[in-house]
């Protein structure tokens, strides 16, 4: 076979080569603006968080720059979705004040909610003598005095979406409720054990994805 024979065998590998990259390209391209276009047609919409009561077995901040506290919670997710599906991967739910982490992380059990479904957890979260900053300790202690304390429960997770046969990737979720426990004079709880009390909230959270 001559030089030149050798020469135009050789083109032709790599125009086959650049043809078959070429597909390979345009194929993955095809798929991720059908993705795309399903995506935009669906407009997946966050869940919906809904705080709607917590339970306090214990609170106490007697002890200077410690807080041990005692909590249950009842918290709801809506899915507003028509076409989408979501999984719930991860869900760790904590208590904070002031943005400090009063509570250990209590982990939520994975799970998947349909169109329009609901799910409702109520996990119990404690914090036995955790540390907080001296300037939070004494206006933790002055609100508590006064009559009632501002506390956020937070919850941290990693969700998917899910389309007919099609699931995303992960995304992490973040969800801000807000919860106000009163105390003394100002006491607008129910009783509903020794030393338990039970606000009712029904405050819809902050979600962002």
């Amino acid at each position: 076979m001559s030089a030149k024979e050798c020469g135009h065998h050789g083109k032709g590998h790599n125009k086959f080569r650049r043809r078959l990259l070429f597909g390979i390209l345009f194929f993955i391209l095809i798929v991720l603006i059908t993705i795309l276009l399903i995506w935009a047609i669906l407009r997946p919409s966050k869940p919906r968080f809904i705080l709607q009561d917590t339970t306090v077995y214990g609170f106490n901040a007697s002890v200077p720059n410690f807080l041990t506290s005692s909590f249950q919670v009842t918290v709801s997710s809506r899915n507003p979705n028509d076409r989408i599906g979501i999984y719930y991967d991860r869900l760790d739910l904590y208590a904070t004040y002031r943005n400090q982490q009063i509570t250990p992380r209590t982990s939520l059990p994975p799970t998947y909610q349909g169109h329009k479904d609901v799910n409702v957890w109520s996990p119990f979260i404690n914090g036995n003598m955790i540390p907080i900053s001296p300037d939070f300790s004494t206006s933790l202690s002055s609100e508590q005095a006064s009559g009632s304390v501002f506390l956020t429960i937070k919850i941290d997770g990693r969700v998917r979406w899910k389309v007919g046969a099609f699931v995303s990737g992960r995304y992490h979720l973040y969800v801000r409720c807000p919860a106000i426990i009163t105390f003394g004079s100002k006491f607008n709880g129910v009783i509903v054990a020794q030393n338990a009390v039970k606000f009712q909230f029904v405050t819809r959270c902050s979600v962002s994805v």
